[in-house]
């Protein structure tokens, strides 16, 4: 049973998300130039003339002095009241360069989700979540993850399993599951039926075998699991023999009690508790009426109950106390229904132990958008949550739009990733007005005709935690494809093309060999650029290097504020919906081991259907 929402933390009121919104916009349109220019024509399009006023060591020592790469804010000092047109004064009004980064720097850490005063902690969300949860199993998800997807799965799934609680339900759909790290380690350690979509079949197919090989370590955890509890058991059984003579006897009473409702039940579930994992759209047979369906699912919703309780029950007794108990037997008749009471506690163990093997996860294949029809890919959909871990581009907002949509989705816990891959409305006007876009949600950045560009929501992605703790940026193979596009544009005259360079770099010895295998993957003929004329090109712009360091440090410390202006619209889209109880946005992860470690939760309202 679900609890009332009154018992959720504080979650930010709709004016408190809109005027943060607001505040951060208007920072961020005075930085758009910077935002948006892109390093590769840093040299072409002589960037650093045209949009600093300042000199790159001076930037660079400001910057490490006064930036978000020094300290945080004071505390409390970003709720204060602040004039805003202070920030704004770090621009020149007529040239829009950048002319004091001391307030630049200031601004960006001002503006960030940490100082705006809108994020609800990760601590209070568990706290106020907690409830009858049943725990979890123990499983370790390093032992098979890396660090950094092990620290992702392992605190969002603990929440997940919260809100899940919380609103009384047991089926999860992630949305963008990839090879499906979130959904089985769900469906292993917290008992969750999870669905995972993913638009491509690879990683559909992928996370079908990893999860098969996922089984056999789990089935290690649970034998040495059984075994560390019967022997802790034991030891206790050994100080309290009457107390486990009275556990048999419960037992037995209980199990004689349900003997004839589990025979009956044996003959009607001969399947087992979940379908092979095939990679068909459905997840039942379309066989199966739907009375029969409704009947398979509550009988072996019951027995599955009724098998856990058992095991828990067998598991907590000592090592010898079943076999005890039928030998204690003196009467031929009574001893036939022990036998049979024996058997049948044998086979319900057998039957937890392979309902807790299948796992309850489902991987799927399909193209998720606003309009997806869940049901149509789900045969067997209740009450459920949404979830998506680092789900790229538009599927984190169409996430967004399917939860608020549908009635049964009672709950949503999306991270997003890959901003540069959002679509925008008005990013190019000549295209479909009835497309449904990943940004912006909200009515306000949509009245106001908000565009970010590419350029700047790839900025967005920019790890400035990372950076702060010595990460360096890779200044180097920046400088690189920079040249490299003089090259280009001077000697082959190609200002764009459709081929990449990709990562070159990390395969190259020198700028000489970095520049050939450049040009044979941009399709150029290399054969009429000596290497004296590559060497040239490094010499002429090699003293520059620090202007790209000191401008890729300037789009660093704004990367924070662009993720401010996406997140914050998502959260205000959700602001806007009549049916939601609680909606908020919650750091879940280390943003060094993950930079992008910001979620987006909602609850529905309860009486909403």
């Amino acid at each position: 049973m679900s609890r009332p929402p009154s018992a959720l933390p504080a979650q930010p009121p709709p004016a408190a998300a809109a005027r943060a919104l607001r505040r951060a916009a208007r920072f961020v349109r005075r930085a758009l130039p910077l935002c948006r220019a892109h390093t590769v024509e840093f040299f072409t399009r002589g960037l650093w003339e045209r949009l600093v006023a300042l000199r790159p060591d001076a930037v660079l020592e400001a910057l490490r002095a006064a930036g978000p790469l020094a300290r945080p804010l004071a505390a409390g000092a970003a709720a204060a009241p602040c004039d805003d047109d202070i920030f704004s004064s770090a621009f020149c009004e007529n040239s829009e360069k950048l002319i004091n980064v001391h307030l630049f720097a200031l601004a960006a850490k001002y503006y960030s989700l940490p100082n705006l005063g809108v994020c609800t902690p990760l601590e209070d969300m568990l706290e106020a979540l907690k409830g009858d949860s049943e725990g979890a199993t123990g499983i370790k998800p390093d032992e098979f993850m890396n660090n950094k997807k092990s620290h992702e799965v392992k605190v969002m799934s603990e929440l997940v399993d919260s809100i899940a609680n919380y609103c009384g339900i047991k089926q999860v759909i992630d949305i963008g599951s990839g090879k499906g790290y979130l959904s089985s380690f769900l469906s292993m350690q917290y008992n969750l039926k999870v669905y995972g979509i993913d638009s491509s079949s690879s990683n559909t197919n992928g996370a079908h075998e990893r999860n098969k090989k996922l089984k056999k370590h789990w089935r290690a955890y649970q034998s040495r699991g059984r075994e560390n509890l019967k022997s802790q058991s034991l030891e206790k059984s050994n100080n309290r023999p009457m107390e486990s003579e009275i556990n048999c006897k419960t037992i037995n009473e209980e199990l004689l009690n349900n003997a004839n409702s589990l025979q009956n039940q044996d003959q009607v579930i001969n399947q087992d508790l979940v379908p092979s994992f095939g990679f068909t759209e459905m997840a039942t047979p379309e066989t199966n009426t739907e009375t029969e369906a409704d009947l398979v699912t509550g009988a072996q919703s019951h027995e599955t109950k009724l098998s856990e309780e058992v095991l828990a029950v067998l598991n907590v007794l000592p090592a010898d106390a079943v076999e005890d108990f039928s030998s204690s037997c003196y009467n031929c008749g009574e001893l036939c229904e022990e036998e049979k009471v024996q058997r049948k506690m044998t086979s319900l163990k057998s039957k937890a132990r392979k309902s807790s093997e299948s796992n309850l996860y489902f991987p799927l294949t399909s193209c998720i958008t606003a309009e997806t029809e869940l049901s149509d890919i789900i045969t067997d959909l209740e009450d459920c949550m949404v979830v998506g871990l680092h789900t790229c581009g538009d599927l984190a907002a169409n996430t967004l739009r399917i939860f608020t949509a549908k009635p049964e989705i009672k709950a949503v816990c999306s991270v997003g990733c890959c901003y540069h891959l959002l679509s925008e409305q008005f990013e190019n006007q000549e295209e479909c007005q009835d497309q449904v876009w990943g940004f912006p949600m909200c009515q306000y950045l949509k009245d106001k005709g908000w565009c970010c560009g590419r350029n700047a929501r790839m900025s967005a992605c920019l790890a400035l935690e990372r950076v702060a703790v010595g990460q360096m940026l890779p200044t180097e193979s920046l400088f690189y494809r920079a040249v490299l596009q003089v090259i280009i544009e001077e000697i082959y005259g190609v200002t764009k093309s459709d081929r990449h360079v990709g990562k070159t770099f990390s395969k190259s010895s020198s700028f000489v060999d970095y520049v050939r295998r450049s040009l044979k993957k941009l399709e150029l003929d290399d054969s009429k650029l000596p290497d004296s004329c590559i060497i040239d090109y490094y010499e002429k712009y090699k003293h520059r290097m620090n202007e790209l360091e000191a401008f890729n440090m300037l789009k660093v410390v704004l990367a924070p504020c662009i993720e401010v202006l996406i997140l914050l619209d998502r959260l205000c889209y959700l602001k806007e919906q009549e049916n939601i109880a609680w909606s908020g946005l919650v750091k879940l992860f280390d943003p060094v081991k993950s930079p992008r470690c910001y979620a987006v939760i909602a609850l529905k309202n309860q009486s909403y259907s």
